[in-house]
């Protein structure tokens, strides 16, 4: 009673034999792979020998930044991309040209607060703008950073220095202080210092003076409306002698009192998430998610290998569907900034064991998939690009596939749903 009966024995013979042959096919197949590759290899390595005058001299390298892309032939690309907290200033891409030289400018890295490396001199004040700063000098310094000093002869308790703002080169703007306004000179004057009305009081000998009441000058209605000029970043109130700057909710002013700075909610633990839920915290908030596998179809079933990845099981060994389904789910969620300058990279896949021939990059379906493109990056690396400004706020979903083959048979494919919360500023 202990003994396989004749079916069970067969039906396991027929097992081991088809896993035999898949084995074979499988080593049929990656020798044949390796000898596609070495082949290609030797023809690519023959064409290079013949053509090494064509091409264009290496690029460097930008400071706090990557060159993507090695070959320096005609016809081909390079990519340069910035590290965090720097923005890309000059070509993105680079083709080498038949006259072997490179098409558009060499780039370089800027630092996305250009007064981290604090460039106002004597005591002046630094506001970031889109792709330079501004300098706000105190009383008695002039100069795009503060440098010179103002030298004015004042003779009178009722004139004062004007406060300045330097903005783009060329542009230079002053106010006066609460109860003075601009004489000759460049001067604030006391508006109450030649301004006196005299009546004579009923009943009385002498004359009554009466001083006019000094009128504040409102710096956010001089300054605030223009780009280039504007004293915050995001709103101004007006204050008796001086202003204020204002942030939106979900941000803090910086130390430098011009900037908004975000609060991070998730790490601060002001979030409302629930138990099971992610905080991922956005430029002026956050949101609550909460990754999920796919239910179990045609035989395919995921496991949640951690917060945002999903393994799928092991395949039966029948099942066709199974083995075409992903063998890798993860999810992305990405804070972005409304009307981000383009193109610009958002997100990057790639593979760490690649035993195929070929890998492909797919946007297989989303909502507001309309303003990315996939593009190859390297070998085995691809990005996905955001090509259009986005007006925020808003949220946009894509899925993203990559596929690897093999002589044109498909060894697996890997499955990245990307999500991107855009703020309503472009702060």
């Amino acid at each position: 009673q202990e003994c396989l009966s004749r079916q069970q024995l067969l039906s396991t013979v027929r097992q081991m034999q088809k896993l035999l042959m898949a084995q074979e096919a499988a080593h049929l197949q990656g020798t044949r792979s390796l000898k596609k590759q070495l082949s290609v290899l030797h023809s690519r390595v023959q064409r290079l020998a013949g053509k090494r005058n064509e091409t264009c001299p290496q690029l460097a390298v930008p400071l706090n930044g990557r060159k993507l892309g090695r070959s320096t032939r005609v016809g081909h690309d390079v990519h340069f991309v910035c590290d965090a907290g720097f923005r890309l200033v000059g070509s993105e891409t680079r083709a080498c040209r038949r006259d072997r030289t490179w098409s558009g400018t060499q780039p370089f890295c800027r630092s996305i607060d250009d007064c981290s490396s604090n460039p106002c001199a004597n005591g002046g004040t630094c506001v970031d703008g889109n792709q330079s700063y501004t300098c706000l000098c105190p009383r008695g310094w002039s100069g795009t950073s503060c440098q010179s000093p103002v030298y004015a002869c004042i003779n009178s308790s009722f004139s004062r220095q004007p406060r300045c703002a330097e903005g783009r080169p060329g542009s230079r703007h002053c106010s006066c202080d609460a109860g003075f306004q601009m004489g000759a000179g460049g001067v604030c004057q006391g508006m109450g210092a030649r301004r006196e009305e005299a009546r004579w009081g009923r009943g009385s000998l002498a004359p009554i003076h009466h001083r006019r009441a000094p009128a504040d000058v409102d710096e956010c209605q001089l300054f605030q409306p223009s780009p280039h000029t504007r004293l915050c970043l995001h709103d101004c109130l007006n204050l008796p002698g001086s202003y204020r700057c204002l942030c939106p909710p979900g941000y803090v002013l910086h130390a430098d009192r011009n900037t908004c700075e975000d609060v991070d909610e998730c790490s601060r633990s002001q979030h409302n998430c629930t138990h099971g839920e992610l905080c991922i915290n956005t430029f002026g908030g956050h949101r609550c998610v909460h990754p999920k596998c796919p239910p179990p179809r045609h035989n395919t079933s995921y496991v949640k290998t951690s917060s945002f990845q999903c393994e799928r099981n092991p395949c039966p060994m029948d099942s066709q569907a199974c083995r075409l389904a992903a063998t890798s789910i993860s999810f992305h969620y990405l804070p972005l900034q409304a009307n981000r300058t383009v193109p610009r990279v958002l997100f990057k896949m790639s593979t760490t064991r690649f035993v195929g021939d070929s890998l492909r990059f797919t946007i297989m379906g989303g909502r507001g998939q309309g303003v990315f493109a996939v593009r190859r990056s390297g070998r085995q690396t691809g990005e996905l690009v955001l090509t259009s400004p986005v007006v925020g706020p808003a949220t946009l979903e894509v899925e993203l596939e990559m596929s690897e083959f093999s002589r044109k048979v498909l060894l697996g494919k890997h499955i990245f749903k990307v999500t991107a919360f855009v703020s309503p500023y472009e702060f």
